[in-house]
């Protein structure tokens, strides 16, 4: 788990995202990890994101679209935020087994 800077954030996830093999995820948490972005590489061209703070959703997009919605994602669920927790997730089911309890 590492804390990364939020301006230099969108970046670092796409190009993480883009060099992974699917079903690879990154998850995104607020410091107090009580709000957080979920991104998995569903194939070469299609990502899910999974958001859980302020607004409760999930959706599929393509590749050309992702860093428009992350954009707007990251400044609605951490909005005076500097520094996000980055956590690599393998599997999606990983992701569930840490939100059960909410």
């Amino acid at each position: 788990m590492a804390l990364v800077p939020l301006e230099s954030l969108r970046p670092h996830v796409l190009r993480l995202l883009a060099k992974a093999d699917p079903p690879f995820g990154l998850e995104l948490l607020s410091f107090k990890r009580d709000r957080s972005v979920a991104v998995f590489r569903l194939s070469d061209e299609r990502y899910l994101l999974v958001e859980h703070g302020f607004i409760r959703q999930e959706c599929i997009v393509e590749a050309a679209g992702l860093p428009r919605l992350l954009k707007v994602v990251l400044k609605r669920e951490f909005p005076r935020s500097h520094k996000v927790r980055l956590v690599k997730i393998s599997v999606p089911d990983e992701l569930l087994q840490t939100h059960q309890g909410t």
